[in-house]
This record gives C-alpha cells, sequence and structure tokens, in this order.
C-alpha cells in the first residue's frame, strides 16, 4: 500500500548507520512512524524531507504494518527557525507538544494547522516576542485537545468581567481574587484585563489571525506564565525541549 501525503516531521531517531524512524503529523493519517531508510547517506534523494521540522510531500508505502519513506519533497523547511538556537529550541518544543497530543491514525487538521502557523510565526514574523508566539500555541494547542478555559466571568459569582481576575490551573475556569475559596484547591494565577483579553483572541477568535494582537511588559509574562503553567497542570508531565528552550533564556534580574 503506498499513500501520498503531506507531513511535518516532529521527532527523528537515528537507526542503524544510515537510516532515520521519523515521527510525522500526516494530513491523511494523522500521527505515524515511518522508516528512512538511508536518509543519512550524503546523496539521498529524501534527506532534506526528513529533517527534523521540515514540512514535505512524501510518499509512503505500508509493508506488513510499517510505514516507510519512499520519496521526500520539502514545501518548506522554516530556514529562519533553524538558524537560531533559541527559534529551533522553541519549534522543538511545539513539535514534542503537537506529538503528545495527536492521536496516532487520526488526522488532526486544526492541530497541524496551529504548528504550521506558529513555525511560521517563528521563522517570519520577527517582531513578535518569542514568549508571545510561544504562549498563543501553548493556550491554542490545549483548547484543541480539549482543554479550552472557561472564559466567561467568574465561575463563582458569575461576575463579568471578573473583578481582579484570576485563572484556577486545575478547573480552567475564571474567577474574582475574591471568590478564591469557592473556586476549590490548586493554584490561581492573576491574568490583568489586557492578558485576558489576549487569551480571548488566542481561543475564540481567526485562528488564520492567531497571532495579529500586541501584548508586552507584566501582563504578556502574566499571558506567557499561565499558559506554561496551565499546560504543565493539565498535562501533567514536562517537556525536555522547553527545559532547555528556558536554559537558554538569559537570567532574571532580582
Amino acid at each position: 500500500m503506498h499513500m501520498t501525503t503531506k507531513a511535518l516531521v516532529l521527532r527523528t531517531v537515528d537507526y542503524k548507520e544510515t537510516d532515520k524512524i521519523l515521527t510525522l503529523l500526516t494530513q491523511d493519517q494523522g500521527k505515524l512512524t515511518a522508516a528512512a531508510r538511508g536518509c543519512r547517506k550524503k546523496r539521498s534523494t529524501i534527506a532534506a524531507g526528513c529533517q527534523l521540522l521540515a514540512w514535505s510531500e512524501m510518499v509512503l508505502y505500508d509493508y506488513q504494518g510499517r510505514w516507510s519513506v519512499k520519496e521526500a519533497a520539502t514545501q518548506r523547511l522554516f530556514r529562519g527557525v533553524s538558524a537560531d538556537i533559541e527559534r529551533l529550541a522553541l519549534g522543538c518544543y511545539f513539535a514534542e507538544v503537537c506529538e503528545l497530543l495527536a492521536v496516532e491514525g487520526l488526522p488532526s487538521p486544526e492541530l497541524l494547522s496551529l504548528t504550521l502557523n506558529s513555525l511560521h510565526a517563528l521563522d517570519k514574523m520577527q517582531d513578535k516576542p518569542l514568549s508571545l508566539v510561544k504562549a498563543a500555541f501553548e493556550w491554542k494547542a490545549m483548547a484543541l485537545a480539549g482543554y479550552e478555559p472557561l472564559l466567561n466571568g467568574c465561575a463563582v459569582c458569575g461576575a463579568v468581567p471578573p473583578e481582579d481576575s484570576r485563572f484556577h490551573l486545575r478547573e480552567g475556569v475564571l474567577h474574582c481574587a475574591r471568590c478564591r475559596e469557592g473556586a476549590g484547591e490548586g493554584i490561581s494565577m492573576p491574568l490583568s484585563p489586557p492578558a485576558l483579553s489576549a487569551l480571548e483572541h488566542i481561543v475564540h477568535g481567526d485562528p488564520r489571525r492567531l497571532f495579529s494582537f500586541r501584548l508586552e511588559g507584566e501582563p504578556l509574562k502574566q499571558l506567557s506564565d499561565t499558559a506554561e503553567a496551565y499546560l504543565h497542570t493539565q498535562l501533567e508531565r514536562g517537556f525536555s525541549t522547553l527545559d532547555y528552550y528556558k536554559s537558554l533564556q538569559p537570567p532574571q534580574e532580582s
């Protein structure tokens, strides 16, 4: 069985002397694992298309339940990402989150689109703070995975908008600062009006305009810190790529 599809390379693992094992997010079959035989040879015709974070058109063949790459023609390599260590680390983090959230064999067009758009933002939107791109990806990825935050007022008293709003990481809801006890156990983090407005844009706005907002200073820090904490709380795990990205950040001044 042969299949022609476009695919994003989420992960690569060297195998034997000249092969790789790829984790792909494909348009037609969702997440799948494929062997790229001989792709590490000098004159391999599939080498470029099998790079990490490459967006490629591939011909895959299935033999006894295992996929292999027969052809791979690159559509986009996101060179602006691979040329910058911070952007590359963040792109790898996006890929690691995407790999976790995608389901084997189940098409995930919205998740695929989000990841490609986020890589495009890293590649071409050089004016956007990396923390903004990262936060937008995290919030939207969580919403697509079934963890959409509830933003329609205080979950305790119903105030719209919540007074001195807080976001409850375990429950995924907003609440007023004075309603903290009624929100239940767990950690809540502040979201100022500008941060909350940006969050509403990310979750409910046109996905094609995901990054078309401006935020800076403390509101951006709130949006970013809460996004990362929410993702960790709900998925109950860390990410080695995120740890590496954060190791590249300059130390915070005390």
